[in-house]
């Protein structure tokens, strides 16, 4: 697959379809892997991908990186979950498709770093307990929005019902009462320490300047205190809700281990059940909570 993706990569640079690759490399060790930006054809070979490549490159497709976005027209390295957060980006008007070049990489699944320590295993053959629960549960390992997909056909089919970690806690906390769940929820905020490295990492929070800064008025306290911790976290998870993808970035990024992926894909299961809407499989389809639709039910409302 690398040999290919370098083939492909210095094709599109060399004929001037674009002027940059948004893609994977080696970090100097060789311990974990780091997104890179090639410019030159002879650049190229320093493209990798394996399990290792975790992050969601699609962030640097957004406003936040206007230095990225000068250098021209992209191509990126992109997964079949990191596709789904293109498709959302372009749904809402923040990329047209045409400006990007989709390098859909067929994938087998991630390992987060920390877990292939535990195990001990070579990170070119990794067992499936020590992926994350969006591996398990995903159905894009073919990418389905690609203008070239590299790698092999996947055999893999998920689960009816999700499955996992993150699923097996939402389905736990359902069965709680009220209380329970309210007592969980402020354990968890209480630890933010608002570094907001959970915004900084979502390629879905593109806003130039977020609601957590602005002070005229002041919606959110911006000091780790407990009420503006529930304030910043749950504005957030709502802000989310009908475009999260799952990608697992801000949980992964978050250095007081927030499990930020029970809220978002709880979240993401009402909005399935109220409107039939999965964020990212076409791009042409918009969020519920930015549209109206007179066939909505309102049975989400009670």
């Amino acid at each position: 697959m690398e040999n290919q993706l370098r083939q492909k990569a210095k094709e599109l640079l060399e004929k001037g379809d674009v002027k940059v690759v948004i893609g994977y490399g080696w970090n100097k060790r060789k311990t974990h892997t780091t997104p890179v930006f090639i410019t030159k054809p002879e650049d190229v070979d320093k493209l990798v991908f394996n399990p290792l490549c975790v992050n969601n490159l699609s962030l640097y497709l957004t406003r936040k990186f206007a230095d990225i976005k000068a250098l021209g027209k992209p191509a990126i390295v992109a997964k079949g979950c990191d596709i789904k957060t293109i498709a959302v980006l372009i749904s809402e008007s923040q990329l047209k498709r045409e400006d990007v070049v989709i390098l859909g990489m067929s994938c087998n699944g991630v390992v987060y770093r920390q877990e292939l320590w535990k195990s001990g295993t070579d990170f070119k053959s990794v067992p499936a307990d020590i992926m994350p629960t969006k591996c398990h549960n995903c159905d894009v390992r073919n990418p389905h929005i690609a203008d070239i997909i590299i790698g092999e056909e996947v055999n893999f089919t998920p689960p009816d019902t999700p499955a996992g970690m993150v699923f097996d806690k939402i389905r736990d906390l359902d069965k709680k009462s009220g209380e329970e769940r309210w007592g969980f929820w402020i354990e968890h905020f209480n630890r933010c320490i608002k570094c907001y490295a959970c915004r900084q990492i979502c390629p879905l929070c593109y806003c130039e300047r977020c609601i957590a800064e602005k002070n005229m008025p002041q919606w959110i306290e911006t000091s780790a205190h407990p009420r503006g911790n529930l304030a910043w976290n749950l504005k957030r998870a709502m802000d989310l809700a009908g475009r999260c993808t799952f990608c697992g970035e801000c949980e992964r990024a978050c250095p007081v281990n927030i499990p930020l992926n029970l809220v978002n894909q709880k979240l993401a299961l009402v909005v399935k059940d109220a409107f039939g809407h999965r964020a990212g499989y076409d791009e042409k389809v918009h969020p519920p909570m930015i549209i109206f639709n007179m066939e909505d039910t309102e049975d989400f409302i009670k």
